[in-house]
């Protein structure tokens, strides 16, 4: 992997990671375009290192809610434990500690079925075209019908276990190439009731623990799978995502509270259907 190829990549994965397009998508046409000479196990690797930047970007973005997460978490189960709530005191967690639970539960989903199925995640099913098509075209038509039944009204302060578990489960489709984490929560999020940016917002921190867990597991297997002279370059589109993937976050989030998510069905059910046309006509092999 040359440098070049290593920024690219790193631009269209900080670009693609929270925008509901579809990274992993983007990320393999980006690939065959490079002519990147990777077997489908090195490219899930490098991918996978890639996305550690825009776990970088989401981590610094949302420092202030992770901080008041972790504190509001440990203080409120310590006190808890030792009896230092009374009734006086409201709740027995607060808002802040709350949601660090529905962190938690709602990552739960993602992790087994991600576990039960890590072989086939990580072989050719997901570099295939006809199924990163499909997904691209599947998941624009459900965002459509979320768009249109959804309440749009809850905001994260009304976030229960129910949300928790919609999105979670939601995220599940992101293990499907083509899906798109964001795509698939947003998606969850609106189906539930949740307003665009409130979906948005808990998408990208449910994200968190996906995409660390992902990323870590698979820079290991990247150091011994991967030619030694990629590291370095591999190193710089890391970095590349996560200045972008700042840019695409605090992009999205302000887009969404005064517009739909209209223009990103369309974009995924143009380029899902151009996919189709092109393997359908055999002017592009499926892998």
């Amino acid at each position: 992997m040359t440098l070049i190829q290593a920024i690219l990549l790193g631009i269209v994965q900080g670009l693609t990671e929270f925008i509901p397009i579809s990274s992993t998508a983007h990320l393999v046409l980006t690939s065959r375009v490079l002519g990147l000479a990777l077997d489908p196990e090195q490219l899930t690797a490098s991918i996978a290192v890639i996305q550690l930047g825009t776990l970088i970007a989401v981590l610094i973005y949302f420092a202030g809610d992770i901080w008041n997460i972790s504190v509001a978490f440990v203080g409120d189960h310590l006190k808890l434990f030792t009896g230092g709530r009374n009734a006086a005191e409201g709740p027995r967690l607060s808002h802040d500690a709350r949601l660090g639970w529905l962190v938690v539960i709602g990552s739960l989903p993602v992790a087994v079925v991600g576990l039960l199925f890590k072989k086939q995640i990580e072989g050719t099913f997901t570099k295939n075209l006809w199924v990163i098509a499909t997904m691209m075209v599947v998941i624009a038509l459900l965002l459509a019908v979320a768009e249109a039944v959804g309440k749009r009204q809850r905001q994260m302060q009304d976030l229960t276990v129910k949300d928790a578990l919609i999105v979670g489960f939601a995220q599940c489709l992101a293990l499907i190439p083509g899906s798109s984490r964001s795509g698939s929560t947003i998606m969850g999020g609106l189906f539930a009731g949740e307003a665009r940016d409130t979906a948005a917002r808990f998408s990208f921190l449910l994200s968190i623990p996906a995409i660390a867990a992902s990323g870590l597991l698979e820079m290991k297997k990247a150091l011994h799978i991967l030619p030694h002279d990629s590291l370095v370059t591999l190193a710089v589109g890391t970095i590349i995502s996560g200045i972008v993937g700042y840019l695409s976050i605090w992009f999205l989030l302000r887009f969404l509270r005064t517009h739909t998510t209209g223009v990103f069905i369309g974009y995924r059910l143009i380029v899902g259907a151009v996919i189709l046309l092109l393997l359908s006509l055999g002017r592009i092999t499926p892998l």
